[in-house]
């Protein structure tokens, strides 16, 4: 009896003129009943229900565990601060001083990119590697001031302070304000789980979005380099280079600072490295001391600025970074200022996607390196976390460095916890070392920030894989890289998110599936066919025995060979009037027309009407059917026309797996579009692969999964096919027969293993004896497995047109072609008799 709230729902649908679908209402088979092996399961036979709404709302809905689950993958270093080790210290000790020797100079570097002064980079190199640990999973990841970013951050402070409303604000108000805004929204695309939100941005685009990026922030250095003024270096970078070119005559010693130390930089780095290669045993040594050479290169050139400069402080012979203030001078609440959030809009978008796609780009690669996995959702929160907090103590925004990631993992990093080591290290900076920073020249900070956005140049051997792969995605590379370089990166980053977009939009659009052919394959081995044990060869191929058909099988491949398969091998047609489709790119409501003309297409030009058609009036004729032409007699004559009737369709679904309301509604237009084609005949959907219950339930509300009833009212005697799966584990008939195998190989070798000396008369005896034992024992197996032998039915009962695969919806349509043509000519003999 159905409860209360069933009666009130079926009222209330009667009320509104919904058309409810009664469940029990479905295609009933005899022929399985009592006629197949279905007979021998239990009188339960399997019929498939439809997933309901009030299921899928209880999957969505977290049980306890999942709650308190969540709560701890907030903290992650829960899970290994309990066995922290003194191995893991003597690691993370040496990396945490290393890093923390190379984000001293380069925070103060980047912090001249978001128009800072360098204390602000030392603020944030502070921040950045004291809280990633509580909630980053990523033990290689430094998080801090990045060149990148720093450069983003540098064109907002200088919209803001450009605009008549900000130009009293001081630019670290402005960048703090920043990071908090943006921090929050990090955070909320954490909390909620979202971390695939960046897998929406291609390889392409990041790689574009780095190179053009590291191109104009090292052409931006340039005037400090060459130590040129009298230009804006916040300009595209071609005028850049044009103004540095034309003011080259005006260079000053500060050329001398920079670009001697630009080269001693890569002259360390090659000879070091040529030098790893041929000292192999003192590679670690060498790696450290070639980690260092900025830290050496800083402390040589603030020297020689020291021993220069130390009598002109007030009038230094060139340009020095100038007076650094010790602590934290900074830290209190950030400030808000209204007229300054109501202009991050045109800015936000950037300054998260390079947040975000840096850090988790550098973190995932360093993750597969070595051989662990990383959560974006949970790096997120790291990342928001850490921009949130980081500005209490003046920082402005940070990500994850590649540069600081890789030479964290080369020194042997174990866990998060060297972060603490670092922030120790820039804390000591910070208090002890801010007078000696004064002497440091600009030039040679403008060095170290070319030779370190120099690796982030996607190099030319990527770019030929890249057109190995898809060489439409490099013009999409290239184009990013221009915009970079001749517009601006943020232009460019979107440039290139919008033109990889637009290109995965078209190839939805534009999918269109393939029509499969049935070829009959053997599995080979060197000179012999297998079968579904390989170590068993069946026979030596290119004989035909019995044995080696059975072990052929039937494949699916393009009727065009568009998937790159042999065209000597000859593809047949499934059977005359069956067309198996399979979708190649899903099927949604952006491809449906698209697919399914191109379905209908294929089945018109491949085969004819079933009747004729036949207008009483010239004038009955449709507009948009004007009809075969005068001289074409062969379509107007059926019996001159060999192409067969349309007979069935099966549909491969394998890649499909979510349908919505107009992909189900253009497949039912076709549908009827075909029925008209094939009138007084009709024409049988099957279809095979379906992986989703609800794809399932979709097809089954709009008529499909049960045969259709022919036009003119009568129905044949449905022969349905299923695909059985064997049940029974240890009992199964693979098991028993298996155990008979094993115990007739033990019975055949136990009389020669027990008695050396036994005759070859004897041998011969025993082994009669044993073949007739294995005969009886086989027989008696046989009557084991009818007894054992049990099966289930993959797909339900009750809709007998949905497959698990394309041989049994052939079988299925081929059975029934057969059944129903049968069908028509014994009625046809009882009328005529």
């Amino acid at each position: 009896m159905p409860d209360l709230s069933t009666k009130a729902g079926h009222s209330l649908a009667k009320v509104l003129g919904i058309k409810l679908e009664d469940p029990d209402k479905g295609h009933q088979d005899d022929v399985t009943r009592g006629e197949s092996i279905l007979s021998m399961q239990t009188s339960d036979s399997f019929v498939e229900g439809p997933p309901t709404t009030a299921e899928w709302l209880h999957g969505q809905v977290p049980s306890g565990g999942a709650v308190a689950e969540y709560a701890r993958s907030l903290f992650p270093f829960l899970s290994w601060i309990g066995h922290y080790n003194l191995q893991w210290l003597a690691g993370d000790v040496v990396a945490g001083m290393t890093i923390g020797a190379v984000v001293v100079p380069q925070g103060m570097a980047y912090a001249s990119l978001a128009k800072l002064e360098p204390q602000f980079g030392l603020y944030s190199s502070f921040m950045g590697v004291i809280i990633y640990w509580l909630f980053g999973t990523s033990k290689d990841i430094s998080i801090g001031p990045v060149a990148v970013l720093s450069t983003v951050v540098g064109s907002v402070v200088e919209d803001i302070t450009s605009s008549p409303s900000g130009r009293d604000i001081p630019a670290h108000v402005i960048a703090s304000a920043l990071s908090v805004i943006a921090g929050c929204i990090v955070l909320g695309i954490g909390l909620l789980r979202c971390g695939w939100i960046v897998d929406l941005i291609s390889i392409t685009s990041l790689s574009a979005f780095m190179t053009g990026s590291a191109i104009t922030i090292a052409v931006s250095q340039l005037p400090t380099l060459l130590g040129v003024t009298g230009f804006s270096n916040r300009d595209s970078p071609y005028r850049v280079v044009i103004n540095t070119l034309k003011h080259l005559s005006e260079t000053k010693l500060d050329a001398a600072m920079g670009l001697t130390a630009l080269f001693a930089l890569y002259l360390i780095r090659y000879g070091l490295t040529r030098a790893a290669e041929r000292l192999p045993r003192h590679k670690r040594i060498i790696f450290f001391v070639n980690t260092m050479r900025t830290v050496v290169i800083i402390f040589l050139y603030t020297m020689v600025s020291w021993l220069v400069n130390m009598h002109r402080r007030d009038d230094p012979a060139f340009h020095v970074l100038g007076t650094v203030p010790k602590g934290f001078r900074d830290a209190g609440v950030p400030s808000f200022p209204s007229n300054v959030i109501s202009q991050f809009g045109p800015h936000l978008p950037a300054t998260v996607i390079v947040m975000l796609v840096e850090h988790i780009a550098i973190s995932k690669s360093f993750g597969r390196v070595n051989n662990y996995s990383i959560d974006p959702s949970q790096e997120m929160v790291a990342i928001g976390m850490t921009n949130i907090l980081g500005p209490f103590l003046g920082a402005y925004p940070s990500t994850g460095s590649f540069s600081r990631t890789a030479v964290n993992s080369k020194a042997g990093v174990r866990t998060p916890a060297a972060g603490l080591v670092s922030g120790l290290v820039v804390l000591l900076a910070t208090y002890l070392l801010t007078s000696v920073f004064f002497y440091i020249p600009n030039a040679t900070l403008s060095a170290v920030v070319i030779h370190a956005v120099g690796d982030l140049i996607t190099p030319p051997n990527t770019v030929y894989h890249f057109w190995r792969v898809s060489p439409l995605e490099v013009f999409v590379f290239f184009v990013g890289v221009f915009v970079s370089v001749f517009a601006n990166i943020d232009d460019g980053l979107y440039a290139t998110v919008c033109i990889s977009a637009a290109i995965l939009i078209y190839r939805i659009l534009k999918a269109r599936g393939r029509f499969l052919g049935k070829v009959r394959v053997h599995s080979v081995l060197g000179d012999h066919v297998i079968g579904e044990d390989p170590s068993k060869p069946v026979g030596e191929y290119g004989t035909f025995e019995e044995t080696m058909d059975n072990a052929a099988r039937n494949v699916f491949l393009p009727l065009d060979h568009g998937d790159g398969s042999n065209p000597e091998v000859e593809i047949d047609s499934p059977y005359p009037g069956v067309f198996i489709y399979r979708f190649s790119e899903g099927f949604n409501y952006p491809n449906a027309n698209f697919s399914l003309d191109y379905l209908t297409d294929f089945v018109f030009a491949n085969t004819r009407r079933t009747s004729a058609e036949t207008f009483v009036r010239p004038g009955d004729r449709p507009w948009n059917n004007p009809g075969p032409r005068k001289t074409s007699k062969s379509r107007e004559d059926p019996d001159v026309d060999r192409r067969p009737t349309l007979k069935a369709i099966i549909l491969d679904f394998s890649s499909v797996n979510n349908i919505d309301i107009t992909s189900v509604q253009r497949l039912i237009d076709v549908r009827n579009q075909l029925d008209l084609y094939t009138s007084q005949d009709v024409v049988d959907w099957h279809i095979a692969c379906i992986n989703n219950r609800w794809t399932k339930r979709a097809l089954v509300s709009a008529g499909f999964g049960v045969p259709t009833e022919a036009g003119d009212g009568m129905r044949h005697r449905w022969r349905s096919i299923f695909s059985v799966a064997e049940i029974g584990g240890k009992d199964s008939a693979a098991a028993v027969a298996e155990d008979n195998a094993n115990e007739r190989e033990l019975n055949l070798q136990s009389p020669w293993a027990d008695d050396e000396e036994m005759g070859q008369e004897d041998k011969l005896s025993d082994l009669k004896d044993a073949a007739v034992t294995g005969q009886a024992e086989e027989k008696s197996a046989t009557v084991i497995l009818k007894q054992r032998r049990k099966g289930a039915v993959v797909h339900g009962l009750d809709k007998p047109l949905f497959h698990v695969d394309l041989t049994s919806a052939l079988q299925s349509a081929i059975a029934n072609i057969e059944a129903r043509h049968e069908f028509r000519e014994a009625l046809e003999a009882e009328r005529a008799s």
